[in-house]
């Protein structure tokens, strides 16, 4: 008999323990549909910033060969500049031989930002930009040094 009745005051205290009221219910229940949305909102997001991420990684590889391979033409041109300079019968000034040095110092300089940006892929628009910006710089500076080395 004591065990039936401290088993029924046992079970009567955890029943009247752990039952909620409807409001209680209510309230956990709109809690848990709002955690429920901001979940599927958050995931969403996430979608979206791995299909723009994707996008630009293919862009971002094509763009990066491309620059590659303009910056091996600049090497071989360069090479090509320093061996006419060291040609018998043509004579170089020094500001010739200065302007090769730039050169090399700037192809060097965009080797080593489209490096920098793999590393570090910030702002995309911006990298494009300003390395589109340097790049056309260095074509104008072989086209100048070409025009003066004709005349």
């Amino acid at each position: 008999m004591k065990k039936s009745i401290l088993m029924l005051a046992i079970l009567g205290g955890a029943l009247f323990t752990s039952c909620k009221n409807n409001a209680e219910k209510k309230a956990d229940a709109v809690e848990e549909v709002q955690d429920a949305k901001e979940d599927l909102n958050k995931v969403k997001e996430d979608s979206k910033k791995d299909a723009i991420t994707k996008a630009n990684d293919a862009e971002w590889q094509t763009y990066k060969m491309e620059a590659n391979k303009t910056i091996s033409e600049n090497e071989t041109r360069i090479e090509e500049l320093k061996a006419a300079m060291n040609k018998p019968g043509k004579t170089f000034d020094a500001n010739y031989k200065k302007s090769i040095e730039a050169l090399v110092d700037k192809n060097a300089a965009l080797k080593t930002k489209i490096a920098a940006y793999e590393n570090n892929q910030t702002d995309w628009d911006t990298f494009k930009r300003e390395f589109d910006s340097d790049m056309a710089g260095l074509g104008q500076a072989f086209k100048d040094l070409t025009v003066t080395n004709k005349k």
